[in-house]
């Protein structure tokens, strides 16, 4: 019995042994393979402004938001203009006080003072006049010793007196108004509008503006944030083309030409691709955290503006395109030491065989030497296989 169920035993292991594999196999055919280059980059527009703060201060408006469109001049965010409203008001009050000195003084003083040293003036000058004529009565009185010589000395001092006063009233008059006085009127008026226009300059630089017709985008300012000079507002594009630096590894750089199609991928709208073309090469090999890349310039139609700035995409750049290639998945692919190749089907059995590949497309290459048209191969499977092997053949 102990011998019998040896031979039993030994007979079914060799019968296991001895069944064909049952295995996938895949055929080898002709088609265009292209070659793909995958990698990522960051978007940026070709033509863009930035529109920055002209003064500190506090935003209270908020005009836009990200990613609108914009014109040329189109006020983005205002910046709190309490202070200078004030100022130009108090500005405004300065400039008509002092423009209506200034009339006043090119009139000759002020209406009430000229007023009353004109009327002195007149009043003295009749005075004078009456003066005069008694001084010339009495010269004639004298001569004919009906008067004294007393009376008439008299007569000759009221009309020096009178004199007397009216160059004083006239040198009044023109002392109402001196040069000085002009020049410091002038100065003042002067300060006042050179406030004004400080004021009114501030109030123009609080409207923050949009530097040219575009895109609006690294936006994200709210009303209550405080601002100085010079910082950023907001960057102003034209969207329709963007550029796009994609980082390509440095073994892959000598793959890569001008004018070769890339398409754009982006995780924020799944789905959607751009297409455009290399346009400009490395100059350089730049680290990028682990990585040694080369920053390839690509150009890209964005015609939705849809693909927006600073956003890190996936490109893949077609680098290579072979028609009528001889094709397979390039999951058949095998390692063996220091060779590649493949297991092909050869009757019940399958052979290694050697092969030189040439392109290769995410999921196909192009097989130069080894294979022939029609040839199948086996695809991946966990089962043993080996130069010789078995094996009941399935087709995909």
């Amino acid at each position: 019995m102990v011998v019998l169920a040896g031979v039993a035993s030994a007979v079914l292991l060799f019968s296991r042994r001895g069944k064909p594999l049952e295995i996938e196999f895949t055929k080898v055919t002709r088609e265009t393979i292209t070659s793909m280059l995958s990698t990522n980059g960051k978007v940026e527009p070709i033509e863009w402004m930035a529109a920055r703060a002209q003064r500190q201060g506090v935003i209270t408006r908020v005009l836009i938001s990200k990613g609108q469109s914009v014109k040329k001049g189109q006020p983005l965010v205002e910046l709190d203009s309490r202070v200078a409203n004030a100022e130009l008001s108090k500005a405004e009050a300065a400039i008509q006080q002092a423009q209506t000195e200034e009339r006043v003084l090119n009139l000759g003083g002020r209406v009430a003072e000229r007023q009353q040293v004109d009327a002195d003036l007149a009043r003295t000058r009749l005075d004078l006049e009456a003066a005069q004529k008694q001084y010339q009565a009495l010269e004639r009185l004298v001569a004919k010793q009906a008067a004294t010589r007393v009376e008439l000395d008299n007569a000759r001092q009221a009309v020096d007196q009178l004199r007397l006063r009216i160059q004083a009233l006239e040198a009044h008059k023109a002392a109402l108004v001196t040069g000085a006085d002009k020049e410091i009127a002038k100065a003042k008026l002067q300060e006042a509008q050179s406030a004004a226009q400080i004021a009114r300059t501030t109030l123009d630089l609080s409207v923050v503006q949009a530097p040219m017709d575009g895109t609006a985008y690294d936006f994200d300012l709210k009303p209550g944030a405080f601002v100085n000079p010079g910082d950023l507002i907001a960057r102003v594009g034209n969207l329709d083309r963007v550029r796009v630096t994609v980082y390509v590894d440095e073994p892959d750089l000598g793959k890569v030409r001008k004018g070769e199609v890339v398409m754009i991928t982006w995780d924020g709208m799944p789905g959607h691709q751009w297409k455009g073309a290399v346009d400009r090469l490395p100059t350089q090999v730049v680290p990028l955290g682990t990585r040694q890349v080369g920053e390839v310039g690509c150009v890209i139609e964005n015609p939705d503006r849809d693909l927006i700035p600073n956003a890190n995409i996936t490109a893949d750049i077609q680098s290579t395109e072979a028609p009528n290639a001889l094709a397979l998945p390039k999951e058949t692919m095998r390692r063996q030491g220091a060779e590649t190749g493949v297991f092909l089907l050869a009757g019940d059995h399958v052979e290694w065989r050697k092969v030189t590949l040439g392109v290769s497309s995410y999921t196909k290459s192009q097989v130069l030497s080894g294979l022939n048209e029609g040839d199948a191969v086996a695809l991946p499977t966990e089962k043993p296989l080996k130069n010789g092997s078995r094996v009941e053949p399935a087709f995909q």
